[in-house]
């Protein structure tokens, strides 16, 4: 259910630059249960808080400076809730490659998105799936290493 919903927030934000609250809200919300009440958790409850307050308050940090010297927006709330949504589901110590991921394909994604659509580099373009792609990548990474990788060196 949760790469479903990634993938609908993908979706949606690549089709109409919005995140819309009635999926990011309960992603965040539904993270923070999951790990809280489940024995297959992926983070410890105090991980999965923190990684949800810190997804969101990066992003926003970021927006505020960039709207402090650009005097606009520079990313949009969408995706610093999308950012807390990922960090309630899987503690605040993937953030960072979450992030780097997410960067790292939007950098490619974005650059070639802006091609196709001709448009200059100082046009928008969507970080939400960026956000989703890094976020199934997270989750699924584990099970690739497992399946995918080990058995090949042994």
């Amino acid at each position: 259910m949760l790469i479903l919903a990634l993938l609908y927030l993908a979706y949606i934000d690549w089709r109409t630059f919005r995140l819309p609250n009635v999926m990011t809200l309960p992603l965040i919300l539904l993270g923070i249960t999951f790990n809280w009440v489940s024995e297959l958790r992926f983070a410890s409850p105090s991980s999965t808080m923190l990684g949800a307050a810190l997804g969101f308050g990066s992003l926003w940090a970021l927006n505020a400076s960039y709207r402090r010297l650009k005097h606009r927006n520079g990313i949009g709330m969408g995706d610093a809730k999308l950012l807390a949504g990922l960090g309630a589901w899987f503690g605040w110590s993937t953030l960072p490659s979450i992030l780097l991921i997410a960067c790292i394909t939007g950098l490619v994604g974005g650059i070639a998105w802006l091609k196709w659509n001709r448009r200059a580099l100082e046009q928008a373009f969507p970080f939400g799936p960026f956000l989703a792609i890094a976020g199934i990548i997270e989750l699924l990474w584990p099970q690739l290493i497992q399946t995918l990788i080990l058995p090949r060196l042994i």
